[in-house]
């Protein structure tokens, strides 16, 4: 019988401020710089999921609401959502808290699919992954759907390999 795990114990919470070497000519947060912190703390839910190394098989998307600025505190709160039989599902949301102002805003979601890997790096499978209440059952039950688009967006990107894999250009 396959393990079963809730969302919760893969929960994982990162937290740091954001300085100006941080941002871009906007003053906000680079983008790019905020991709690897969502990758790096939903790499670690992913870990803590399934007890394997893990490798970022894809990114969805990062949708960004709000912009974080420099003195900003910036937490990230990643969870597996859904589970295939060796791929994690992985829902990242980003909070930026302005501590002087007492304010905390929504700034940033993400989903990334991982895949966890044995020693030899051959996939193996992953715990089921089950929820504890509405929002997390929620995130559980439309993590079918996101998987199919998953599948349908693999499908166009090999195609798109295949294309320009004969036509390199630079």
């Amino acid at each position: 019988m396959r393990e079963r795990k809730s969302m919760s114990e893969s929960r994982t919470v990162k937290t740091q401020q954001v300085f100006p070497s941080d941002t871009n000519h906007h003053n906000t947060l680079f983008g790019g710089k905020l991709m690897a912190m969502i990758d790096d703390v939903a790499s670690i839910a992913a870990t803590r999921h399934c007890g394997h190394s893990v490798v970022t098989a894809s990114t969805d998307s990062v949708d960004f609401v709000k912009p974080i600025r420099p003195g900003d505190i910036v937490s990230l709160v990643a969870l597996v959502t859904y589970t295939g039989n060796s791929s994690m599902e992985v829902f990242t949301k980003v909070i930026a808290e302005n501590i002087l102002e007492e304010r905390k805003e929504l700034a940033a979601v993400s989903f990334l699919t991982f895949v966890a890997l044995d020693e030899q790096n051959h996939p193996v499978q992953v715990p089921e992954v089950y929820a504890e209440d509405d929002d997390q059952k929620w995130l559980n039950q439309s993590g079918a759907e996101r998987a199919i688009k998953r599948k349908e967006r693999s499908v166009y990107s090999k195609e798109l390999l295949n294309f320009f894999s004969t036509k390199l250009y630079t």
